[in-house]
């Protein structure tokens, strides 16, 4: 039976996030009350049994792996397979190679031990909750040298300008992968191909001195290889900038946003927190938000997302803000399309506002 081995590499996301990522990549910046990004990729992996998934990570990745740790909590914590964080293994004198070419170099020996045929490469920037059997299997049925997982939004916004776009035929194989801003249909980062393939096309590209597997080894090879589309259809959205990340936090707040995300058909899969549930007292107001366990809520919440452990105090009020774990926001302070990552505190009567298209970031562990 043929399988599927899963590969997230970030070697090429980098500080996308400006503050919420000084400390940490992307990947592991925290979302929707109580998940991290790459949470949804690796859960995607996980529902459509994929047991081997490598990381490609190159810095900032503590937070990651605390994060992750054994893959316990995606059944990836195994004999056999499981999974690999791999920074990269700069050990041979004679590598010449580059960019994200020089993980699969460097990391070789992960591909050609493991038992699948197939690798699932993706990013963690696309988020959505689905499984990938009918992609793989329109891989197998068409005999495709590479299946894109494509989508399309009805309303462009200035997250998808950076995204590639595809051109198809009537039988939905790709005629062109180009930056048409004006182009619906987004290629999600999402592909699968064959190992060996995989392998050859990482050759030839380090030996033509590249440095971008996708974009060197399958755009620049599009007239040569056969590339299939599956179209995605499901809720989804595409994370790259803080308007983005803002933006999508707040559309969770509405109820049919979340009920397409998280679906009771398919769980998102996280770290689990053992933490107490949120306790509001007689003096708290909260409406329209996403607050996480262990919170203590005195003041008013009104359309925010709150992380675990969040304290606000009594005349505190935060509107339109996201409010990471561990923040405190003292008495009679008020915050206002406001990004507040961990361990921030702000201190009495302080205010601060931001806009919704360009919300006021504080980076970790800051004291206002």
């Amino acid at each position: 039976m043929d399988t599927m081995m899963g590969l997230i590499n970030l070697e090429h996301e980098h500080d996308f996030l400006n503050e919420l990522t000084y400390f940490r990549c992307g990947a592991a910046v925290p979302f929707a009350g109580r998940y991290r990004l790459i949470d949804f990729t690796l859960s995607n992996m996980a529902k459509s049994n994929i047991s081997e998934v490598a990381i490609f990570t190159r810095n900032k990745y503590r937070s990651l792996m605390d994060h992750l740790g054994s893959g316990a909590d995606w059944d990836l914590d195994r004999r056999h397979g499981g999974l690999f964080i791999l920074p990269p293994d700069w050990n041979d004198p004679a590598d010449i190679s580059k960019g994200d070419l020089s993980y699969f170099h460097n990391n070789r020996d992960y591909f050609e031990r493991g038992k699948s045929d197939y690798v699932l490469i993706s990013g963690s920037q696309f988020i959505s909750n689905t499984v990938y059997h009918d992609m793989f299997q329109r891989h197998l049925d068409t005999g495709a040298d590479v299946t894109l997982l494509t989508t399309t939004y009805e309303n462009l916004l200035p997250e998808h300008n950076p995204c590639i776009k595809v051109k198809v035929d009537a039988d939905n194989w790709v005629t062109s992968l180009q930056s048409d801003p004006t182009n619906p249909h987004v290629f999600t980062g999402v592909y699968v191909l064959r190992k060996s393939l995989l392998l050859d096309l990482v050759d030839e590209c380090i030996a033509d001195y590249k440095s971008h597997f996708f974009m060197d080894g399958i755009k620049a090879n599009l007239s040569k290889l056969n590339i299939q589309t599956y179209h995605y259809d499901g809720y989804s959205s595409i994370i790259n900038s803080i308007e983005s990340y803002f933006r999508q936090n707040m559309e969770l707040l509405e109820k049919e946003s979340y009920q397409r995300l998280f679906s009771k058909d398919e769980h998102v899969m996280t770290k689990i927190g053992n933490q107490a549930p949120t306790k509001y007292s007689g003096s708290s107001n909260v409406r329209n938000s996403l607050v996480a366990t262990g919170c203590t809520i005195k003041g008013e919440v009104d359309t925010s997302v709150l992380f675990r452990g969040v304290k606000v105090s009594e005349g505190a009020v935060i509107k339109n803000s996201i409010i990471m774990q561990r923040c405190t926001i003292e008495q009679g302070a008020h915050i206002e399309n406001v990004i507040l990552d961990k361990d921030v505190t702000i201190t009495k009567d302080q205010v601060l506002k931001g806009a919704k298209e360009q919300p006021f970031v504080i980076a970790k562990r800051r004291t206002i």
